[in-house]
């Protein structure tokens, strides 16, 4: 095999070459190329800027109506329903019912006050299908 050494080869020279004073001259030959007046930018806001709004409009109102719903049927839902309250009060609550007579004033007591007629047959109906006797007779 032959020796090869860089530095006595004949060197390969590049096909690309620069023209002469190419460099010096370009920045000013590169401004006269380009346009003098700037094209005009059309915006697409501009252009279709009802359409936006209202697309704009839609979408606020949409995402207002759950806020709005909500706000009305509170306003309007403010007094308890007697059912809830009477769950609440029977279940939820450590209020005991002399607790709540003595909340009372007596011509509430007077408008709870009703004469119930009771059969002696649904008397004995009611005592012999309770097994807990000694609970009633306590209350």
């Amino acid at each position: 095999m032959k020796a090869f050494k860089l530095e006595n080869e004949p060197k390969i020279e590049s096909g690309f070459k620069t023209p002469e004073h190419y460099f010096e001259n370009f920045s000013e030959k590169l401004m006269h190329k380009l346009p003098e007046n700037e094209p005009k930018v059309i915006s697409l806001f501009q252009k279709n800027k009802k359409t936006f709004i209202m697309v704009a409009a839609v979408l606020i109102i949409a995402l207002l109506i759950p806020v709005f719903y909500t706000s009305t049927v509170n306003v309007n839902s403010k007094e308890i329903d007697t059912a809830t309250l009477e769950n609440y009060l029977s279940y939820q609550s450590n209020i005991n019912q002399y607790d709540l007579i003595n909340g009372l004033e007596a011509d509430e007591i007077n408008n709870i006050n009703t004469t119930i007629a009771l059969e002696d047959a649904t008397i004995e109906d009611i005592l012999v299908s309770n097994g807990n006797l000694e609970h009633l007779i306590i209350e």
